[in-house]
This record gives structure tokens, sequence and C-alpha cells, in this order.
């Protein structure tokens, strides 16, 4: 079917010569592959040899060159437990007559924020993320933006697609993570997810609000103590950062997708976003300018708030000109709360709400139900 993609990790491909047919045999036309990805555990039932796989840090699955990255204070790593693995996966897929798009993470990264805390996102107690780069930083805009050229110049792509191209922050699944003693809103989310390293609170004294941090501390303190639900700053200044964080944001937006122009002129290129342009994660906000496509995430159960959302993102790209595409990704796995019986009609009410294209999320670990009712989407 055309513009149904599927998921995968290089290492599902990798060493199983069935698996490039297997996915054909789905009825997908495209595939997001991950040539640079974060830490995870992940089963891979449909290999003949591996069936549970741990990257123990952030890597690329491709050679770097040294030389690409001569001028950069942050580099990547090449993963030790499937070197070159996204080359060999890209080659297999493309030979069975899939797109190839290079899933590519840029400010989530475990490795590089243990290693360059004064890179990572830093909230107003002084609290380092070390999953979360800045983008703000100058030094982690460089890095994400020689990245994403050096993914881009890949043999055997046809695209890429951008995760966590934008602001990152709080919410992170960290390893053994016991972060639900207390629970937080989403305007609490926002103050717990701004950055106070140096160049963002250089960032706020150029703008005129050096006293943010103090403010920011004073209104998260009776959420932690437990005399208040939520937290938010004044309107006046909550705009005001809510504009940096935009402006920062689009500015990084920006220069990475320039980056990929420069080496790919005509690759399409899809961020990972949301349909609000606060916000942060691995889907972060990014106001559509005509330069790039985008993926939005809908979920495996139906929701009107998806669609909504998805339906204003269409609308977005669409005033934007000129039209970029826009992917819906589905959960497609029943073990993470897909709705198997009603994935058919959900992708159905996606595409009638503005995506071109549907990523179903992920083939890879999927179980042998999981993809007999992804191949019943094509039918």
């Amino acid at each position: 079917m055309k513009g149904l993609g599927v998921n995968l990790y290089p290492w599902d491909v990798a060493g199983d010569p069935d698996c490039a047919e297997r996915v054909a045999d789905l009825g997908a036309d495209r595939v997001t592959l991950a040539a640079a990805y974060h830490t995870v555990r992940a089963l891979s039932p449909q290999h003949p040899t591996r069936k549970v796989v741990t990257a123990t840090h952030s890597a690329v699955y491709y050679r770097p060159e040294r030389e690409h990255w001569e001028d950069s204070l942050l580099r990547p790593a090449e993963a030790a437990w499937a070197p070159g693995s996204f080359t060999e996966g890209a080659r297999a897929l493309r030979g069975a007559g899939l797109k190839v798009y290079a899933w590519t993470i840029l400010a989530h990264n475990q490795r590089l924020g243990t290693m360059h805390s004064e890179h990572a996102v830093v909230n107003a107690f002084g609290d380092p993320y070390a999953w979360a780069l800045c983008i703000n930083s100058p030094e982690v805009r460089t890095y994400c933006s020689l990245l994403a050229s050096e993914v881009a110049i890949q043999p055997d792509i046809d695209g890429i697609e951008l995760e966590s191209c934008g602001w990152y922050g709080f919410d992170h699944l960290h390893a053994h993570d016991k972060t639900s003693g207390v629970t937080f809103d989403s305007a609490t989310k926002f103050l717990l997810n701004l950055c106070f390293c140096a160049a963002c609170t250089a960032s706020y004294s150029a703008a005129g609000l050096d006293g943010l941090r103090d403010v920011v501390r004073a209104v998260l303190a009776p959420v932690f103590i437990g005399t208040a639900e939520t937290a938010t700053l004044p309107n006046e200044l909550l705009e005001a950062v809510s504009a940096l964080r935009i402006k920062a944001a689009s500015r990084f937006q920006s220069e990475v997708i320039a980056a990929v122009r420069a080496v790919r002129p005509n690759l399409p290129i899809l961020l990972h976003t949301s349909p609000d342009p606060l916000a942060a994660g691995a889907n972060p906000g990014a106001v559509p300018d005509g330069t790039f496509g985008a993926v939005v995430q809908c979920g495996g159960v139906r929701s009107d708030a998806a669609l909504v959302g998805l339906s204003a993102y269409a609308d977005a790209l669409d005033k934007a000109g000129p039209r970029q595409p826009l992917a819906a990704t589905l959960n497609a796995v029943g073990g993470m709360g897909c709705d198997r019986a009603g994935i058919a009609s959900w992708a159905d009410e996606v595409r009638a709400a503005g995506a071109d294209e549907l990523r179903l999320y992920h083939a890879g670990i999927a179980s042998a139900a999981d993809l007999a009712a992804i191949r019943a989407l094509s039918q």
C-alpha cells in the first residue's frame, strides 16, 4: 500500500535473510529504520538468532567518518552490539523494493549527556537531565547538525526522519524509573522542562528574565511538598518564556534541516513532532514553515484528541506551503496497548483527518498476531 510504513531497528534486519521480504509481504512500501538511536532493550521475536537486544548507550548503526567530527566536542559512538547494521539493513530492504527512511535521534542521548553534563538540560534546582541534550547549547546544535548531515549521506536511503529534534526534558522512561511519587500535570511539567544550563541562563538574561530560576523554584516548591497540585508562571512571564522556547526550537530545527539540505538538497525530511508548539520530548513542537514534513503520534487506540491534533497540524502544513507530507504513527503492538481489532478503522480515520502516510510502530518488536493485523491493513 502506498504510504504504509513500518518501524524497524537495524538489528531486526541484519542477519535475518527473510526480514525484508517479510516486511514487503505486510503490504508496506517503506520502512523507518533506526540509524542513530538511544539506549533501549528490545525484543526481536521474528529474528532467527537474536531475541533480546540490549543497546547499552546511544549509538549510531553505520560507520561514522572521523574527519566529519574533527570540529565537534560531541561525537557519536558506533554500536558495538550491531556495528554497520543500518547499512546492511537498508541495502536489504531496498533490495526488496522498499523505501528506507533513516530514523535519527538527536537531543535524546544518555551517553553524551552523561559525558558532557554541561550541555544537558538542567532544571531550576540544578539537577541535570543526562538523557536530554540542551538544544540551546552551541555544541549541541553543532553535534545534531553534523549527525543529521552524516546520516543523510548514507547509501540506500530515501528520506530522513528526525526524532527529538527540539526540546527534550523531564519525561523519559529512564532505567528503573522512580519518579511517580508525585503526579505532575502539564503546566508543572513545562516548568520542570525549563533548562538553566549556561547557554539558557545567558538567553534568559539577554531577554531580561534574570530572576526566572528563583520564580520557577518558588512556584514548584508547593507541588513537591504537597500543598498544591499544579504550578505555573504569571501570564506575562509565561508568554515571554514560551516565546523564547519556540524561537530556540525553530532555530535549532532550521539549522539541522539546512545541514541535511547542504548534502542532499532533495532528500525528504520529516520531523517527529506534536501539534503543541511547546511540547518537549521525542516528539517536540515544530512550527511548520514549508521546509519539513511531519510524523505525528496518534497511538494505538482511537482518540478524538489525536484526530483534532492531527487535523490541526495538517491545516498548519497547508498554510505554511509548499505542502510537505504528513505521516501518522499508529502503535501496532498489542502488548503496548494497541487495539488490534480496531486498528484498521483507526487507520482510516487518521487518513481522513489529513495523514498522507502511516507509520506502524513497530514491526521488529511485533508478535505474529500484530503482524497479521498490520497485513490486514493493506488488504
